[in-house]
């Protein structure tokens, strides 16, 4: 049920007493981890935390990056489940702060540096997944490549070189052939 369906019950909601409406929201907002987290970093957060959060995740990155890569058994599959977790990390660090500049900054970082060039046979189990993390890498590149043109034009002059990187190591692997069916650009 949608609340703007029903106009006669938004009506009725902003008529209860402010008792009332503060005991319903804090009952709907403690159901929603992410919202109650997103409160708790717009009204009891400030600058500083954003950067700290920046520097974590900017920091969980890193090391897992460091461990795939002192992995002397490395597998696309490995790059791919670390790579998605990641990601996922970043989408959450953006529902709750809806700061695009760090989101965009971390994404890049990602792409940048997590590995993506197997030389895994065709006849090796893992094959599929080293083309599961070529369609994966590429189409995360495409999402923030969608984003990167919403912003404003200081900010992407900022990213344009991290972002031409990733084209490059893009065109450089595997990946270029997904990048071509794409249409992604060789560079900004």
């Amino acid at each position: 049920m949608l609340l703007s369906e029903h106009k006669d019950l938004k009506l009725e909601i902003k008529s209860l007493p402010e008792k009332e409406k503060d005991k319903l929201l804090l009952r709907l907002i403690a159901k929603d981890k992410v919202l109650t987290e997103h409160l708790h970093f717009k009204l009891l957060e400030d600058e500083h935390d954003l950067v700290e959060r920046y520097e974590k995740l900017l920091a969980a990155i890193d090391e897992t990056v460091e461990e795939l890569l002192s992995n002397k058994k490395l597998t696309s599959k490995d790059s791919l489940l670390k790579m998605r977790k990641l990601n996922g990390s970043i989408t959450h660090h953006f529902k709750v702060t809806k700061d695009v500049t760090t989101e965009m900054e971390l994404r890049v970082h990602l792409l940048n540096h997590i590995p993506i060039d197997f030389n895994e046979g065709v006849f090796s189990p893992l094959h599929k997944f080293n083309e599961k993390l070529s369609v994966y890498f590429v189409k995360s590149t495409v999402s923030v490549l969608n984003k990167y043109g919403k912003l404003h034009e200081d900010l992407q002059f900022d990213l344009r070189d991290s972002l031409n990187a990733v084209l490059a190591k893009i065109y450089q692997n595997k990946t270029s052939l997904v990048a071509q069916e794409l249409g992604l650009p060789k560079e900004l």
